[in-house]
């Protein structure tokens, strides 16, 4: 069946921020006198805040979790948003999807501001047909919610005919919830043997290697 509709993630996969998002992080971290090393970290991105801060600090409650993820939220915008660069080949990925026919949509556990930064960053605006952020659902990946609501936003469409692109094994698990395949990237940084342990039906390096091998890849094979 053809692919109408690929849904992509942001952070690590279309704009190189994960790291970037682990600094912000540890920084929040230490505002409260927590401390995990870069990796504990790193593990986790990928998620928002409802879902990584509870992993990792299990005891706080409700106003603690939201208040440090307010903190990290300051932190990156004001040290690493304006600094964060997409990766080559993300804005002609998005072209050659849009030019194919097939519906774009962003995806992204990302604050909706920091959504519209990436939008203005990566030039999308007039390639982009729906999005969806942590601001638009109650939970976010690893939970369906925000592939659910991109779903709703495309109206009738199955499944089956919509594509994830994503870095992390929670855009992986999170498509999977909604009956939707995904391709895994490795500019996110999560290994190989995690990434296909999520589900993901391809993996590519980044951006450039999935545009390069656009029409064997399972975003353009079944056309």
């Amino acid at each position: 069946m053809p692919i109408t509709a690929i849904l992509y993630d942001i952070d690590g996969t279309l704009v190189d921020s994960n790291e970037m998002h682990v600094l912000a992080w540890e920084e929040a971290f230490a505002g409260i006198g927590a401390s995990f090393d870069r990796q504990t970290i790193h593990d986790q991105i990928g998620k928002g805040t409802d879902m990584l801060v509870p992993t990792l600090l299990p005891d706080l409650d409700d106003d603690a979790v939201e208040s440090l993820g307010d903190a990290h939220g300051a932190i990156f915008k004001a040290k690493y948003l304006k600094t964060a660069k997409p990766f080559p080949g993300a804005h002609d990925l998005l072209a050659r999807s849009h030019a194919t026919g097939q519906r774009v949509v962003l995806a992204s556990s990302a604050s909706a501001e920091e959504l519209e930064h990436y939008l203005e960053l990566l030039d999308a605006n007039a390639l982009v047909e729906k999005t969806t952020s942590s601001d638009d659902v109650e939970n976010t990946k690893p939970a369906p919610d925000i592939f659910a609501t991109a779903l709703k936003k495309l109206g009738d469409i199955d499944p089956a005919e919509v594509m994830v692109v994503g870095d992390t094994p929670y855009d992986i698990e999170a498509a999977g919830k909604c009956g939707v395949a995904a391709i895994g990237l490795r500019s996110g940084k999560f290994a190989d043997d995690v990434l296909r342990g999520a589900g993901a039906v391809a993996l590519y390096d980044d951006v450039a290697a999935l545009l390069a091998d656009y029409d064997a890849s399972p975003l353009g094979s079944a056309a």
